[in-house]
């Protein structure tokens, strides 16, 4: 059990970070700083150990928000867990010409949580703190329909595998690379219901494995096992993901009539 630590918690108003930041706060002795869009309005069953903070963490000055905030909450005390966990996809085919829509994405999925490594090293001053970021399977492999997702993710995972040849060793570092899970995902991708992809994980789990993974300093956190099993499958039998991949893109198909049919 993660106890007695200064946690800050984005995106934690949904999904899977709603489930971790219920799992932290069940420990009485961790402060938590919980930050979303509208934190103070989603989160009403908040204990005395959370603090919620209304922040965009797309923006620079949402981000440098959180750690003044931080600051304050936490009494001038250090950070010891810093979860970077914001993000949001997009399901299309992506066939527009929309400058702010990708960087939208990109803002919130990748540029955040890099100028947010910068910001906790610093404020780290060498003491020892834990930073974790919310990957996701799909930055390992792409998938039809996440197009500008995919790309944020695989940005983001490119720059964990670089910073962690360059990270004093003062800081861990824990990356969460969850499949599909059942939360709002779906909705904010479409607001046209589609076809999710296999398989579909609940966020309970998903956020179980990822505390585990943090208390135990793991550097990993895959909480399907099918996906890591498939991926080795795959390496060994391209053609498995051939398949795969052709069953998702009939999905993207099916979805693109149904959009026509709706006009």
């Amino acid at each position: 059990m993660i106890r007695n630590k200064n946690i800050v918690l984005t995106g934690a108003s949904s999904g899977i970070g709603l489930e971790v930041l219920r799992l932290l706060s069940s420990e009485s002795s961790n402060k938590i700083l919980a930050v979303s869009r509208r934190a103070e309005e989603k989160l009403g069953f908040v204990g005395a150990n959370i603090y919620v903070f209304n922040a965009d963490v797309s923006k620079q000055s949402g981000v440098d928000a959180v750690f003044e905030k931080a600051n304050e909450v936490f009494s001038g005390e250090k950070i010891d867990l810093f979860y970077a966990n914001a993000g949001f996809p997009y399901y299309e085919e992506y066939n527009y010409t929309d400058w702010e829509r990708i960087l939208k994405i990109f803002e919130t999925n990748t540029i955040s949580p890099i100028y947010t490594y910068a910001k906790y090293l610093r404020h780290l001053a060498g003491r020892e703190g834990h930073l974790a970021y919310t990957v996701s399977a799909i930055g390992q492999m792409a998938m039809p329909g996440y197009a500008l997702y995919s790309a944020t993710k695989f940005a983001l995972h490119g720059f964990q595998q670089a910073i962690r040849l360059e990270k004093p060793g003062n800081m861990k570092l824990t990356c969460l690379y969850p499949i599909a899970t059942n939360t709002n995902f779906f909705k904010v991708a479409n607001p046209v219901e589609f076809e999710k992809p296999f398989p579909v994980q609940q966020p309970g789990v998903v956020a179980r494995k990822m505390v585990a993974g943090i208390e135990a300093g793991k550097k990993f956190v895959f909480p399907s096992p099918l996906f890591t099993v498939s991926k080795v499958l795959m390496g060994v039998c391209p053609p498995v993901r051939t398949v795969y991949w052709k069953l998702e893109t009939d999905k993207l198909e099916r979805f693109k009539e149904k959009l026509k049919n709706l006009k």
